[in-house]
């Protein structure tokens, strides 16, 4: 029976890197006939009082190439572990959890939603507070349509209950943190989305945001990523990310910053324009040398993520200054 490579690969950067990693498999899923373990991988210090970072990725099973920045990444940083002793240290300050591929079921059918036609990212019990587009925005109508939320009451997918235990646990417990979840598929450019979905109101860390921002804009300026909240596009129902936001807000003393990195993936499709006609193609870069630029790329943003997040009480919007970077937030995406 075929396999699926990009689980294959994980198990096999697992095994690379046995004796750096703690790995646990957060859950199964049912495929048909196949079952498919969504692991869950951590490293660095587990102290609770240091900040930590999660990567996440593979939420949509169309959308390969979140997975496979996310591989790229953790083989690097196993096959560093061997020689490179800086990195030894900042794994002292830090803890790492990765989940590279949590829809491994939608993946190996080719689609966007899991098993059960439900799309995990309009899964979450939170409804926007204002209008979405139609479908688009999450809906309850069939799971025979894109978007899907599931069946209003119910539990959220095994997937998605999986991440937030993950996220709960190793994120929202400490005093910092910060997700990075890998997708594609909007636009032309590469987009750092941050919270709201459900609403465009502006977050209580727009200030955080704006500061981090800044910061990667000096440290690497040639670089070129559009920061936004993502109600600047649109609205959405069951944003997982923004539903594990608020939770964070009940405990005013933390700071945990979910951030979306939205691939550009009509760039890959101008420059080859054949790939329309195939349905990995309109999300995942098909042509060799252009995934190999598209990993290196992202890998420079994951690694500055890492660290801004070991460092971010040396960024982080204190005191008066805060007030300034706030301003220059709301005049920059909230006001017309």
């Amino acid at each position: 029976m075929p396999s699926l490579p990009e689980l294959n690969e994980l198990e096999n950067i697992l095994e690379l890197g046995r004796r750096h990693l703690q790995v646990e498999v957060a859950c199964e899923v049912d495929a048909g006939n196949r079952r498919f373990p969504v692991y869950q991988i951590s490293l660095g210090n587990p102290d609770p009082g240091l900040p930590a970072i999660g990567f996440f990725g593979g939420i949509h099973g169309l959308e390969r190439i979140g997975t496979h920045v996310l591989l790229h990444f953790l083989r690097g940083l196993i096959t560093r572990l061997d020689w490179d002793k800086s990195l030894h240290h900042l794994l002292q300050e830090v803890r790492l959890v990765f989940m590279p591929l949590i829809n491994p079921g939608g993946m190996w059918q080719g689609t966007r939603c899991n098993p059960h036609g439900v799309d995990l990212m309009r899964n979450a019990p939170i409804n926007s507070t204002g209008r979405v587009p139609f479908l688009l925005g999450g809906h309850r109508i069939s799971p025979r349509l894109p978007w899907y939320r599931g069946v209003e009451g119910s539990a959220m997918e095994i997937e998605n209950q999986a991440l937030c235990r993950v996220v709960s646990e190793e994120l929202l417990s400490r005093t910092f943190s910060i997700a990075v979840d890998c997708h594609s598929g909007f636009g032309a450019r590469d987009r750092i989305w941050f919270p709201h979905a459900h609403s465009a109101h502006p977050i209580a860390q727009l200030a955080d945001i704006i500061a981090l921002e800044e910061l990667f804009e000096k440290t690497y300026p040639n670089n070129r990523y559009l920061f936004e909240p993502q109600s600047a596009q649109y609205c959405t129902h069951g944003d997982i990310w923004d539903y594990l936001y608020l939770q964070s807000e009940q405990d005013s003393s933390k700071v945990f910053l979910p951030l979306t990195l939205e691939m550009g993936s009509w760039l890959w499709v101008k420059k080859n324009p054949r790939q329309l006609f195939s349905r990995q193609g309109i999300f995942n870069p098909s042509v060799e040398h252009r995934l190999h630029r598209v990993l290196r790329r992202h890998a420079v943003w994951l690694d500055f993520m890492m660290r801004a997040a070991c460092g971010y009480d040396s960024w982080l919007a204190k005191g008066a200054s805060r007030c300034r970077f706030q301003e220059r937030a709301i005049a920059r995406w909230y006001r017309p």
